[in-house]
């Protein structure tokens, strides 16, 4: 009887308490599993072993460390899947994943049992030979909104100090439609890098002090939305179009950030505002 052979996995990460346990977890899922806790010790199996898939933690130790391996795999075997995982995945990690093209980025704590799931669900639909349509990240990020607005409430969800003040789904995300239709607007401009004035934002700011939220709150939720509209995008990443995608990534950033300072604007004057009419009293 033949046996079929297993996917062959290149685990890489520092701990080396995490690799033990995840190198054992996922042999019992059935995946041959060979382990690095250093990038050195990375890029020689690459360059010396074929893998099927490369999992590999993005500090090692170092912050953005992981990309290097990604980097080489991805020269070396393109058509390996690959994932890295991330505690938190900053704005910075979302980018540089978009641009090095990396399958996916894993949010820690996951499981071994998901983690397994993942990489046979991406065994299953190995890269076509076939380049997928192209699209505008300004076309993405129209045709994905509802879902960009999700993984948004997902982070926000998880957020201690946001969750203080408990607001409805509907009066939590109602300002996002709007914002992120102004950043569709800017990123279809031909002269896209220049900022223009959000009324959406301004709006938002007012509502969020008259909601209780502080100024930290305000700029942690705005960090947030950077974070999903690049999850969204990275998603997608099959279908960007790359011949834009730097100047759409300065942009997306240019312009969330134009839209925290309306906001802030805004938040500080009905602030003012409201401390007049106490005064009143």
């Amino acid at each position: 009887m033949v046996s079929m052979k297993k996917p062959k996995i290149l685990l890489v990460d520092d701990n080396v308490a995490t690799l033990q346990v995840f190198k054992e977890g996922l042999q019992s899922c059935g995946f041959d599993v060979i382990a690095a806790s250093s990038v050195n010790a990375a890029l020689g199996l690459i360059a010396s072993e074929k893998f099927d898939v490369l999992l590999s933690d993005l500090h090692i130790p170092e912050a953005g460390d992981g990309f290097a391996v990604l980097h080489a795999m991805r020269r070396a075997n393109p058509e390996a899947i690959t994932l890295v995982l991330s505690g938190y995945p900053a704005l910075q990690e979302a980018i540089s994943a978009i641009l090095m093209q990396a399958d996916e980025i894993l949010g820690k704590p996951l499981g071994i049992s998901e983690i397994a799931e993942i990489i046979n669900k991406r065994l299953l639909t190995p890269r076509s030979g076939i380049p997928a349509a192209k699209e505008s990240v300004a076309s993405i990020l129209e045709r994905e909104l509802q879902s960009t607005i999700r993984a948004w409430m997902e982070l926000v969800e998880q957020n201690e100090e946001l969750n203080i003040i408990p607001l409805n789904f509907e009066d939590r995300t109602g300002h996002l439609p709007r914002l992120l239709q102004d950043l569709i607007v800017r990123l279809r401009r031909t002269e896209g890098l220049t900022p223009f004035k959000s009324v959406a934002a301004g709006r938002h700011g007012r509502l969020r002090q008259q909601q209780g939220y502080t100024v930290p709150m305000v700029v942690e939720e705005s960090r947030i939305l950077q974070v999903s509209i690049f999850k969204t995008i990275h998603q997608n990443m099959r279908n960007v179009d790359f011949s834009h995608v730097m100047k759409d990534v300065v942009t997306i950033a240019d312009e969330v950030d134009s839209q925290l300072k309306e906001q802030m604007v805004q938040f500080m004057e009905s602030s003012i505002s409201a401390q007049a009419e106490l005064a009143k009293l």
